[in-house]
């Protein structure tokens, strides 16, 4: 029986992005994810005896802050070796984007792929094969595949590549390379990196792309961490994921249609996030809420969004124990179809106008032209300063009435966004 785990985008030290400072927030935790995740993994190796670490790329963040990234990482790679296990490793687009990476002595049960050509690592007390080659430079257009060695006979064949593959969004197109590139090698298994979306592109024989082992901002959602892949000789390969993550990102929808007021839509909210911290078994959760639905809730919501924004920290960490990091919160609620809670008068004669602009194309398009006039007469600089362009068209003044609709009815009558 052969175990062995195949890992990749680590990222050690890589910093948590876009997450705001406030009080309660778990800041050590952030400080310390991608550590403590890596971990977790040598923690696993260790504790189910696995054969082999692989490291498709991407080990560091580019180049470190100082030596204690490398010091952390070669101490980690010295409990592998006093188990027993070695680890093989390619360079990815950071690890070669970093110059420290370069002088670092590992132990010696590390073996480093070279970056100029395939190589391939015999590790013949276990029957395995393994083929690599890492990144020299930090972009690498040209397929690496295509120059890979045939499968070894009489040996399980592991190829080690990190790639774009057939291109992925969000990624850099590095090392492109198609399914059949990967077949045409022979080997029974092909541990890829590159990709942080856990991804299974071929199941004969398997393609796998595991995923970073920690998320680091919100295009990073759900469950991170590595594949735990056993071979008994008989069959194909059985794959397992392990989560290794310690703090999970996660979009949280949430519905305030029937939200009878802004804190009935943040009452709501928070039990959408608390349902999501559960359903990840608690482990620490940065959220972005998405709240949406035609609301009662929409002018508070609206017209003062940095209150109900820390409104919703403070029940957050109240509720969640600590454990609940807010992002951020995207307000795409809308008025009710009804249109209930027009004042009567002058200033609801103004707030019908802006309804009306926002759902009416005609009256949208005179407004622009009488705008674009204006606009035209206003100096450069301030155009400029003002980030508002496209004001000339009825679909971006559309946009523009539905976000001043619920500022007006705050500021005109005093609504101080209470619901």
């Amino acid at each position: 029986m052969l175990t062995f785990i195949h890992t990749a985008d680590i990222h050690l030290d890589s910093p948590l992005r876009n997450l705001p400072a406030y009080e309660g927030a778990p800041v050590d935790v952030i400080r310390g994810a991608t550590r403590m995740a890596f971990d977790q993994l040598v923690d696993s190796a260790v504790q189910r005896s696995v054969d082999l670490v692989l490291i498709s790329g991407d080990l560091y963040d580019g180049d470190w802050q100082d030596y204690n990234t490398g010091l952390y990482f070669a101490s980690r790679m010295a409990r592998l070796r006093e188990a027993g296990i070695p680890v093989c490793i390619i360079t990815g687009n950071h690890d070669a984007a970093s110059r420290m990476t370069r002088v670092l002595k590992l132990p010696d049960n590390v073996h480093l792929f070279p970056s100029d050509r395939p190589g391939t690592i015999v590790l013949e007390e276990l029957g395995v094969a393994v083929h690599g080659q890492g990144f020299a430079a930090p972009a690498v257009r040209s397929n690496l595949a295509a120059q890979y060695p045939d499968a070894r006979p009489g040996y399980f064949n592991i190829g080690m590549l990190h790639t774009c593959a057939t291109g992925r969004e969000g990624h850099e197109p590095y090392a492109p390379c198609s399914l059949d590139d990967l077949r045409a090698r022979g080997y029974q298994y092909w541990a890829l990196g590159h990709v942080h979306q856990r991804e299974i592109l071929c199941e004969d024989p398997p393609v796998i792309f595991p995923g970073n082992i920690q998320g680091r901002h919100i295009r990073e959602t759900g469950p991170k961490g590595c594949m735990v892949v056993s071979v008994d000789g008989s069959g194909p390969p059985e794959m397992a994921f392990l989560r290794l993550d310690r703090i999970r990102w996660e979009r949280v929808e949430v519905d305030v249609e029937d939200a009878d007021d802004a804190y009935d839509a943040v009452s709501k909210s928070c039990a959408a996030a608390l349902g999501c911290l559960s359903e990840n078994g608690g482990r620490p959760m940065a959220a972005r809420l998405v709240l949406s639905g035609r609301s009662a809730a929409h002018d508070a919501l609206s017209g003062d969004p940095e209150k109900w924004l820390n409104q919703l920290r403070l029940d957050l960490f109240d509720a969640g124990g600590g454990s609940l990091w807010l992002e951020s919160v995207e307000m795409r609620t809308l008025l009710p179809a009804d249109r209930e809670g027009i004042p009567d008068g002058p200033v609801g004669e103004l707030l019908e106008i802006a309804g009306q602009a926002a759902a009416d194309p005609t009256l949208a398009a005179e407004m622009a032209a009488v705008i674009s006039d204006l606009f035209k007469k206003v100096p450069k600089p301030v155009r400029d300063a003002l980030e508002l362009p496209g004001l000339d068209t009825p679909e971006s003044l559309s946009e523009l009435a539905a976000e001043v609709r619920p500022l007006l009815l705050r500021r005109l009558i005093g609504r101080g966004g209470d619901g």
